[in-house]
């Protein structure tokens, strides 16, 4: 990233407290859940075979509170099952907050947790050397495939992990969101280098003829105080939007206005009760093996 910008990556502890502020301004987790309560249930009643034990794996799991909320699901679905789950997620913070996770909550004997501190590449690495041969029931990849180099790579190799019956759950940024429109304008700019959408997913998989359902999920996140010269969680949000340490503070007086302008656009925002809310819609692909 050319000077004097730096990407958010590089300074972890802002990249995850713009991100947790992100997860609090935004509908994106409880959109998830309502996916997970409504949805999910009739998706997992199709896997399995009956098998005694299922194997199951979260890759970018984060703390780990949607892969217990997905868990939870599968218990209901099938409550004699055992699971073998796979944690994938390269932070140690994360990997941290998701055990003590499991550690507060009751009844997950029936679950045995497997942790990789790796990122998807280093575990299809892993995997491959191991030759474990392991064929999977379900997995999910849950808003990760945006920091993958090759998303499509990335897809074919956990699909074929599935067994006969699996299924493959992924999530991104649907192609009617507001980050599309960011991404597309900025592109091979110093800001927003993440590109890839649920739309690019989909067209990969209609290329190979590789059936999958969809559902669409509404989300927005409320970046109002963006716009509010200094406001401490504005800088924090455009951080997090642009993938740039104090963008506010170092880009140029026009960039930053051309990037608020667009993110006030109607094709990336709407006014709701004052409060500009970000179109994050997504959309989740369920991939048959």
């Amino acid at each position: 990233m050319a000077a004097p910008f730096r990407s958010l990556v590089e300074d972890y502890s802002r990249y995850l407290k713009s991100f947790e502020l992100f997860l609090d301004r935004s509908s994106e987790h409880q959109c998830m859940q309502d996916f997970i309560h409504n949805s999910l249930p009739d998706i997992l009643g199709s896997i399995g075979g009956g098998r005694p034990i299922f194997n199951v794996m979260g890759v970018g799991s984060g703390a780990g509170e949607i892969d217990l909320e997905i868990l939870a699901q599968l218990h209901m679905k099938h409550p004699q099952v055992k699971v073998n789950n796979e944690v994938v997620e390269p932070s140690t913070d994360m990997l941290h907050k998701y055990k003590v996770l499991v550690s507060n909550t009751p009844n997950l004997d029936y679950i045995n947790f497997t942790w990789n501190k790796m990122t998807a590449s280093e575990f299809e690495k892993h995997w491959q050397e191991k030759n474990l041969g392991i064929k999977m029931d379900f997995i999910h990849l849950i808003q990760m495939l945006y920091f993958v180099k090759d998303p499509e790579a990335t897809v074919s190799f956990f699909r074929s992990l599935l067994d006969k019956d699996g299924k493959l759950l992924i999530s991104l940024v649907s192609g009617e969101s507001g980050w599309r429109k960011l991404w597309r304008t900025y592109s091979n700019t110093e800001i927003s280098n993440v590109s890839v959408n649920i739309g690019d997913i989909k067209t990969f998989l209609d290329t190979k003829d590789i059936p999958y359902s969809k559902y669409v999920l509404q989300s927005h996140i409320d970046i109002t105080e963006c716009f509010t010269e200094g406001d401490e969680d504005g800088k924090l949000l455009l951080d997090f939007l642009t993938q740039v340490i104090e963008f506010s503070k170092n880009a140029p007086k026009d960039l930053k206005k051309g990037v608020l302008d667009l993110l006030k656009h109607p094709d990336c925002s709407k006014e709701v009760d004052g409060r500009i809310m970000f179109n994050n819609s997504m959309e989740v692909v369920v991939v048959e093996p």
